[in-house]
């Protein structure tokens, strides 16, 4: 029996809006000499950033299957998704019911013994991510992709496909903070986010006249817990600590200051005990009911809950790594990427705007999704999530208006702790 044929697949997804449009491109290579066997690329409408790699895995691997339908392969898939490389390696839960039918369609075309997953960065996966965009590009002028017109493997300058992963890179920084810094430099370096929305609404002097009141987000930050001084991860996925003694008192603070400018008429919260307990201060003191809202829980930080982030770096690097690198990389053992948490938050979002038109609502909740709905108001990329600051019992506000415009009008407000 002749030896398995060796090919490298490389792939990539991307959503302009997460979601929003999207494409995903693939390559299969010959490890060899690089040399390109095979490309693919489609628009596949209005998709995450995770439904598009997903895509463009099985892509690569239907291309190999075409190409070689009756020789034994052993390929080797590069994709800088650190989500679709651990749950097809079988490292992570799949737990997003979106993504399990893809995962089984993936599993399926080539037996599990002759295909192995290995992360890279971005930066090394420019083919298949010229490839992704190719076809966006092609979407949004209302086309399909065409092999005829892609520029991708002529304009990818690329080394031969490395014999071996490269070894990881732990970051600098010893706590939380840390990971901004390094976050944010690594960001600078990358190529442009493609996130970036392929037609948003009209904004500025130029926009249509708004029609009607918005729906005003007060976004209050959870008062402080045990583990918020000691900058631990602490998401939806670890021990739900209650409110400190300090936290307790920024919750009472918060409440007359909220009875004070008499704006709030409604009131949500995280399902987690220190969004709750700082919610019901402020219902007790304004004689509101708290409505609990699942799509407000904080990241779920996977085995990493409860841990410094040096503790994080010394236990976990190559994970990481890949965290600080890519929105869609999720914490070691199955916790949610950001990209996720944007998805949730966004349709969270969207249902309270509808729910609260006209209205103003205090949401109680957490650092992550404040900051994605800051960020998703402004049309920044995900690496601002890593430049803002948010403290504890903070308030930031978002104003939805009826024409698509979202107003940012406060962030990080602590006066009412002072």
């Amino acid at each position: 029996m002749s030896a398995p044929r060796q090919l490298v697949v490389e792939a990539d997804g991307g959503s302009r809006g997460n979601p929003g449009p999207a494409g995903y491109g693939a390559v299969v290579l010959d490890p060899a000499d690089s040399a390109t066997l095979a490309e693919a690329a489609e628009y596949i409408g209005v998709a995450t950033n995770n439904v598009a790699e997903y895509k463009g895995l099985i892509a690569g691997l239907k291309a190999v299957k075409e190409l070689f339908p009756d020789t034994p392969v052993q390929v080797r898939v590069r994709m800088d998704s650190k989500l679709v490389v651990e749950q097809m390696s079988g490292r992570w839960k799949i737990k997003h019911p979106d993504m399990k039918p893809l995962a089984e369609e993936a599993a399926r075309i080539l037996p599990a013994s002759s295909v192995t997953y290995e992360w890279i960065p971005r930066a090394e996966n420019k083919h298949a991510d010229r490839l992704a965009n190719e076809a966006m590009d092609a979407g949004r002028r209302g086309e399909q992709w065409e092999p005829a017109s892609s520029t991708a493997d002529l304009e990818t300058s690329r080394a031969s496909v490395p014999a071996e992963p490269p070894p990881p890179a732990g970051p600098p920084g010893d706590a939380v903070a840390g990971a901004a810094r390094v976050r944010a430099a690594m960001a600078a370096a990358r190529p442009a986010p493609r996130t970036t929305p392929a037609a948003a609404p009209q904004v500025g002097w130029g926009s249509a006249p708004d029609l009607g009141a918005p729906a005003t987000f007060v976004l209050l930050r959870h008062g402080e817990t045990a583990l918020t001084p000691e900058k631990r991860f602490s998401g939806s996925g670890g021990s739900d600590p209650e409110l400190s003694d300090t936290g307790r008192h920024q919750a009472a603070c918060a409440a007359e200051a909220f009875a004070a400018r008499g704006t709030v008429q409604e009131i949500v919260s995280s399902p987690l005990r220190r969004c709750r307990e700082t919610a019901q201060a402020v219902a007790d003191r304004l004689g509101l009911e708290v409505r609990v809202e699942e799509g407000l829980r904080e990241t779920d930080f996977g085995v990493w809950e409860g841990l410094t982030f040096a503790e994080v770096r010394e236990r976990h690097a190559a994970d990481l790594t890949a965290w600080l690198a890519s929105p869609d990389a999720a914490p070691t053992g199955g916790g949610e990427s950001f990209a996720e948490v944007a998805e949730r938050v966004s349709v969270t979002r969207d249902r309270l705007i509808a729910r609260y038109k006209g209205r103003t609502a205090l949401l109680v909740t957490h650092v992550t999704p404040i900051k994605t709905l800051v960020r998703l108001a402004l049309g920044a990329p995900p690496e601002s999530l890593f430049r803002m600051e948010l403290s504890p019992a903070s308030v930031s506000t978002v104003a939805y208006y009826a024409d698509g415009n979202p107003s940012l009008r406060l962030l990080n407000d602590t006066s009412h702790l002072r």
